[in-house]
């Protein structure tokens, strides 16, 4: 797609006064920063966007890029790779700046009611308006709680999503969790791995009962194997870890031996700067209205799951809807003396015209 990201500049260079001016500036890209990316350029508002990932897509593509996803309007199915790549293309007519593995440090209110908003590697901008777009917040995932386990990140041994799942073909894999990202991958990776044992700390899942069913009917044709205990310990030998100690809940441990291990604990979500400045934060949400999705602070937005209102509903289609009313109510602050219109996508010959496609003929 024809996007630009802009390398970090240095802090030096922001402090001396170098700054980009931007009518908005987006904070997350995954599917609710990317669609207000979108609702803002068909009302002719350029954006820019930070994100602390290296690419755009957020939580879909980092976490589960293969995983199915079935509640978007209109699209009966789609991976969270595809899913990011519709609405990259989507937004593509707008040109946004992406500026990727940086997190937003610094926000003050300007005399003239613009924010200054400086980036964790000193990129420095003048924005009208700001849209938290930040999914759950800068987002790190659980870790095993066994001393000296995540040493094995490193080699790759330890990971929390798969990337490429061929990695783990022919290996003996480990899965720790009971949600679905557990079950998924472990269901995924049993063809092609030379083994997969899935270790959850209880009976019950929290996963899909459809998935539990048939990880348990591979369990029992001895497919695959499944253990109800904890990780307590592990041996290494020369850096390389080569097995793991599972304690059951009848207080038996067992030494299982494995090429990788893959833990499935969920995200451990956190505001990060965003909670030092000054927002109405409610259990670790932004507080907004309803009407345009207007945080405490005037000309600051929130939308998708970082937000919370009464009813909230955290879906990605949620996130949509708010988008669209966000970028409206940042219009008054970016064309105080215009009256924007809401305007069609069918029927709009201006809409077509900043689109770049071409009015339909209606007989």
């Amino acid at each position: 797609m024809d996007m630009t990201v802009n390398p970090a500049i240095p802090h030096a260079i922001a402090q001396a006064g170098h700054a980009t001016e931007t009518d908005a500036l987006i904070i997350g890209a995954g599917p609710v920063g990317l669609f207000q990316v979108f609702e803002l350029g068909l009302l002719e508002i350029k954006a820019h966007v930070i994100d602390a990932l290296s690419q755009p897509g957020g939580q879909p593509i980092e976490l589960y890029p293969d995983k199915p996803i079935y509640d978007i309007p209109a699209i009966p199915v789609c991976t969270g790779k595809e899913l990011t790549d519709g609405l990259l293309k989507q937004c593509e007519p707008f040109k946004p700046t992406f500026h990727l593995g940086q997190e937003v440090s610094f926000v003050a209110k300007r005399d003239d009611g613009r924010f200054d908003v400086t980036t964790s590697a000193g990129t420095h901008f003048i924005t009208k308006t700001i849209f938290i777009a930040g999914g759950v917040g800068a987002f790190t995932p659980r870790k095993p709680k066994v001393d000296g386990i995540t040493a094995f990140e490193d080699n790759g041994q330890v990971a929390y999503r798969v990337r490429d799942p061929q990695k783990y073909a022919g290996k003996d894999v480990v899965v720790l969790g009971g949600g679905d990202s557990a079950l998924d991958w472990a269901l995924n990776l049993q063809p092609i791995a030379n083994s997969v044992t899935l270790i959850h700390r209880r009976d019950d899942f929290r996963a899909a009962p459809a998935s539990v069913s048939k990880m348990k009917a591979l369990a029992e044709n001895h497919e695959m194997m499944h253990l109800t205990g904890q990780l307590t310990g592990f041996e290494a030998v020369d850096g390389v870890l080569k097995e793991i100690k599972v304690t059951s809940l009848d207080g038996v441990t067992r030494r299982l031996p494995l090429d990788y291990l893959l833990a499935f604990f969920g995200l451990s979500p956190r505001l990060g700067p965003i909670a030092e400045w000054g927002l109405d934060i409610e259990k670790r949400q932004v507080k907004v209205d309803t009407e345009k999705f207007e945080t405490s602070i005037p000309g600051i937005f929130a939308v998708g799951d970082i937000n919370t209102y009464p009813g909230k509903k955290k879906l990605i289609l949620s996130g949509f809807h708010e988008a669209a009313l966000a970028a409206f109510g940042a219009a008054k602050y970016i064309f105080p003396d215009k009256n924007v219109r809401l305007q069609y996508t069918t029927t709009s010959t201006k809409l077509h015209e900043v689109l770049g496609v071409e009015s339909p003929v209606f007989d």
